[in-house]
């Protein structure tokens, strides 16, 4: 069977190579959200709100606290979770060693503006759970003449 790459595509079809330059321009990547081109990483993970906080649960299994690193900076999260096991049983022959080393990582754009300094995690299960407080919304303020 015949198998086509993407270099061979682009010579058989030149509208894919201008498709691909096309998209490159800014005003299609100026055009993406903001969370679109932020977002990378493989660590699985569900992000919700409620009236006061965003609240983002991240599956890590295996990890311990000292493991994960979290951070927020100009409203995107990035959580880093990596371990090494070093201790070998000296008395076994392995076959297979695949849980040496784990790595994950994370970083998306928050849905909301939040107070980072306030912000709570709990891990229990290997479910990371941070809670991050949302900034409040500047209420008017009525003023009377004097």
């Amino acid at each position: 069977m015949n198998s086509i790459t993407r270099r061979n595509m682009r010579e058989v079809l030149p509208i894919a190579s201008i498709f691909d330059r096309m998209l490159a321009e800014p005003f299609f990547t100026e055009a993406m959200p903001l969370a679109a081109r932020i977002e990378e990483g493989t660590l699985a993970l569900d992000v919700s709100e409620d009236d006061a906080n965003v609240i983002v649960r991240a599956s890590v299994p295996g990890f311990s606290k000292g493991d994960v690193d979290i951070e927020v900076h100009d409203n995107v999260l990035t959580i880093n979770a990596q371990h090494t096991e070093e201790k070998e049983e000296t008395n076994e022959r392995y076959y297979r060693k695949e849980r040496r080393v784990g790595s994950l990582s994370r970083r998306i754009a928050l849905p909301s503006a939040v107070v980072d300094k306030d912000a709570q995690a709990d891990l229990k299960d290997g479910v990371l759970t941070l809670r991050l407080p949302k900034v409040q919304k500047i209420q008017p303020k009525k003023i009377k003449i004097g």
